[in-house]
């Protein structure tokens, strides 16, 4: 490996990951709460949430309607879904075309319908996506922290070498990367339980390395000294005394990971080709990087999804030696990817492309280890799309997208305006139903929810209620109580399990 491939301070940045999240929010942690008493049964140990940025248009993928092929002069209201349906492997439950890889593992999983975006105001995708991965909807009064940082501070690591919260496959250097960060991250609760993030999955295991022509004595040398440089700090300048003890005990568990045999689940040139190739579209050549394929003009899209792909076979990896939480994301950046305000046809056969194979494939995998049942994947998005609607039908917001009154070209054919009355997500594994649908949507437009909606509260109820968290669960902060769930009242949807819990 060259030194100009990855430099010190990119290790460094590495290393960071996991160390730094929760420091700019200045916020004092003044005490926990106990834990629970009681621990409650659970039906998984490790989640592994698949993140479609941007808005994953739900009539586009698992929630088809009516099919509209494209011709000049097309009336936008007829416009219901731009791909044919197709079959899966459960009677009567269709998809979208492009996803027939995922279609045939349908019998394996749960798929919600009526999941339902909250009311924030003007659309925000940053908003929605703070909302979605803490819960809280913004701005709050206290930094709030990721799911899979709670998660991580109340279950702590399956494997104490293993980061508990790992995060894959987002940049923050690129469009509302600053709003992003504002919720990647254990907020309050302290460094220790922040994510540890590998932005290019091919070359994950640099991460993990110290880079060429630094020697272990003069590693050990920089620690050192970075660790009484923070411990000399003013309280303030790196965050109160209670975030300093964090950050040195996230030093910790870094230096726990580089000199563990897990390390080496974060080289993905262990596994073989052809294993490669069923998560990635025509496979990988390592001699390769991301990096520069999703920096270069004309390159973006093709190593995006090949990017995805290597995320979601380091997911299962790293679920291998001992991850808790892991998330894997297309990478949200404004006007790409699911963020279909253009091209939205056009952008959703590659991001098919580039989900299908990958997620039917880790779903089979961790079925074939064994790990699938206690393994609990959700594919979920900040809110759905949709050709005419922005918002819901009964809260409508400003259009951001003109509405042209007829489709005269591919550019605007397909799901270009946020709507959040309807959304899809897919759950496997972790104890939940199989070949099971949960809600109803409408037919026509608008294609609002009928029957059985489902909110945030709710949805990350029933994800910690998997792992054996209530969802009342609360720390404390700034002497008030913090739950797990906005004001503990998240319920969990018992009719997605396949006991009842």
């Amino acid at each position: 490996m060259k030194t100009t491939d990855f430099t010190r301070r990119d290790f460094v940045k590495g290393l960071s990951a996991a160390s730094l999240g929760a420091l700019a929010s200045g916020y004092p942690l003044q005490s926990f709460a106990e834990e629970p008493a009681t621990k409650l049964a659970s039906t998984a140990d490790t989640v592994i949430v698949l993140w479609m940025g941007g808005g994953m248009a739900a009539t586009e993928t698992f929630d088809p309607k009516r099919y509209t092929p494209f011709e000049k002069g097309l009336n936008p209201n007829k416009v219901l879904s731009t791909f044919p349906s197709i079959p899966t492997s459960v009677d009567g439950v269709r998809f979208s075309e492009g996803l027939e890889k995922v279609a045939r593992v349908m019998d394996r999983g749960t798929l919600i319908r009526s999941y339902t975006a909250g009311d924030l105001g003007f659309i925000l995708h940053s908003r929605h996506q703070f909302h979605w991965h803490t819960g809280y909807a913004p701005p709050q009064s206290v930094a709030c922290p990721h799911i899979g940082s709670m998660i991580a501070r109340t279950l702590g690591p399956r494997n104490a070498a293993v980061p508990a919260f790992i995060n894959i496959g987002q940049r923050f250097d690129v469009g509302e990367g600053e709003e992003i960060k504002a919720f990647t991250s254990a907020g309050f609760l302290g460094s220790e339980f922040g994510p540890f993030n590998v932005t290019f999955p091919d070359s994950a295991k640099d991460v993990v390395t110290p880079p060429g022509g630094m020697s272990p004595g003069r590693f050990e040398n920089r620690d050192k000294f970075y660790r009484r440089l923070a411990d000399a700090s003013p309280i303030g300048q790196l965050g109160s005394g209670f975030q300093k003890n964090s950050l040195i005990r996230s030093l910790d568990n870094a230096h726990r990971l580089l000199g563990s045999s897990a390390a080496k689940a974060f080289d993905l040139t262990q596994e073989k080709p052809e294993t490669i190739a069923k998560y990635v579209p025509g496979g990988w050549d390592f001699s390769k990087r991301l990096g520069t394929d999703l920096s270069r003009e004309g390159t973006y899209e093709k190593a995006n999804i090949q990017r995805f792909g290597l995320g979601c076979l380091l997911a299962r990896r790293l679920a291998e030696v001992g991850a808790r939480y892991i998330e894997v994301t297309t990478e949200y950046i404004p006007f790409l990817n699911w963020d279909t305000h253009e091209r939205g046809h056009e952008k959703l056969t590659n991001m098919k492309q580039a989900i299908d194979g990958a997620i039917a494939q880790l779903v089979l995998d961790l079925e074939e280890r064994g790990m699938l049942e206690r393994t609990l994947i959700v594919v979920a998005s900040e809110f759905s799309r949709d050709m005419m609607q922005e918002g819901k039908p009964d809260k409508p917001v400003v259009d951001q997208v003109p509405l042209p009154d007829k489709i005269e070209s591919m550019t605007q054919y397909g799901m270009h305006r946020h709507f959040t009355d309807a959304g899809c997500v897919l759950l496997f594994g972790g104890g939940m139903k199989r070949g099971h649908v949960h809600g109803v949507t409408a037919d026509e437009r608008p294609c609002k929810t009928l029957k059985d909606r489902v909110i945030i509260e709710d949805l990350h109820a029933s994800i910690y209620r998997a792992l054996g968290i209530p969802p009342n669960l609360s720390y404390e902060i700034e002497k008030r109580p913090f739950y797990v769930t906005r004001d503990g009242l998240g319920k969990p949807i018992q009719n997605l399990f396949a006991k009842t819990i």
